[in-house]
C-alpha cells in the first residue's frame, strides 16, 4: 500500500532506538525525510547513517531533551516545517504510590503529557495553516488499563490523552489528524528494564519474569519495534484522514475488552 506520505518531513522524538526508532523507519520507508532525537549524539549518528543507507531519505539529528523548554527549542529549530510529528519520552521510573511526592508527579507530568502538549502547540498551527499534518502520540496501554507500579506514568499518559481528545477534533477540519498509539509490551530496553524491576520484587530471573509475562498476552510474544512502526506509519498516512483522536492499542490482545 501506498502510504501517500513520500517527501514528507517528519520531527520523531526519542528516536534512537526503541519504539522511536520503529516508527522512525518505518516512515523512512515510506518516503520521508526524519528528524531525529535523543539525548546521545553517538547513539543517533548511528540510527542515522543506518536509515539513511537503507531508505535513502534525509535524515537530521538532534541531540536534546524533550522533556525540557531547550531541548525542545534546540529540536524545532533544527526540524524547521514539518508535517508529521511523533511524540514519544521514557517513561518514569517504577514504584509505590506511598512513595511519590509533589515533585515526582511533576516530572511525569513534564515529560509523559506537557512535552507533547507544548511540541504540538508549537507545531500544529502551522500544519493546519498548510491544510495537512499528522501527530501521532506515543503513550501506553496504561490509560486504558492502569499498571499498579507504574502510577506516575499512569496519571501523567491519562492526562494527555484528554488533552488531545479535544485537540484532535478542533482541527480535524483542517487536515490535520491526531491520534495516540499505545503500545503493551514490546521488546525494549524498558520492557527489559520492567521485566528486571519486578524480578527483584520477586526474586525471580529476569528471563522468568519475561517468559510469565509473555504468557499473559495472546499472542504470546513482546511486540516488535517493526511492528509497532508499521502502525505508526499508517497512522501518518494519507489513508488515515478519517482517524480522528483515537487510542490506538498495539498490545497482542493483552487488554481484555469487548469495546
Amino acid at each position: 500500500m501506498d502510504m501517500g506520505i513520500a517527501g514528507r518531513r517528519a520531527l520523531v522524538c526519542a528516536s534512537s532506538k526503541g519504539l522511536g526508532r520503529g516508527c522512525a523507519e518505518a516512515l523512512a520507508a515510506e518516503g520521508v525525510d526524519v528528524v531525529l532525537n535523543g539525548r546521545s549524539q553517538d547513539a543517533l549518528e548511528v540510527t542515522a547513517e543506518e536509515i539513511r543507507a537503507i531508505h535513502g531519505v534525509k535524515v537530521t539529528t538532534v541531540a536534546a531533551d524533550v522533556t525540557g523548554e531547550a531541548g525542545r527549542d534546540l529540536m524545532l529549530e533544527h526540524a524547521g516545517d514539518i508535517d508529521i510529528l511523533i511524540t514519544n519520552a521514557g517513561g518514569p521510573p517504577p514504584g509505590n504510590w506511598r512513595d511519590w511526592n509533589r515533585e515526582a508527579f511533576i516530572a511525569a507530568f513534564d515529560a509523559n503529557a506537557y512535552a507533547a502538549i507544548a511540541l504540538m502547540q508549537a507545531t500544529v498551527p502551522a500544519m493546519c495553516e498548510r491544510g495537512w499534518g499528522r501527530v501521532v502520540n506515543i503513550t501506553s496501554v496504561s490509560v486504558k488499563q492502569p499498571i499498579g507500579v507504574l502510577g506516575l506514568s499512569n496519571t501523567a499518559r491519562a492526562a494527555l490523552t484528554g488533552f488531545v481528545a479535544g485537540v484532535a477534533r478542533d482541527v480535524a477540519d483542517q487536515g490535520v489528524v491526531i491520534n495516540n498509539l499505545l503500545p503493551g509490551l514490546h521488546a525494549t530496553d524498558r520492557t527489559v528494564g520492567l521485566d528486571s524491576f519486578e524480578a527483584g520484587l520477586t526474586g525471580e530471573a529476569a528471563a522468568e519474569v519475561t517468559a510469565r509475562r509473555q504468557l499473559t498476552i495472546p499472542a504470546r510474544r513482546y511486540g516488535t519495534t517493526s511492528e509497532f512502526g508499521a502502525t505508526c506509519a499508517f497512522m501518518c498516512s494519507r489513508h488515515a484522514g478519517f482517524m480522528v483522536g483515537q487510542n490506538v492499542l498495539l498490545d497482542g490482545g493483552a487488554f481484555n475488552s469487548t469495546l
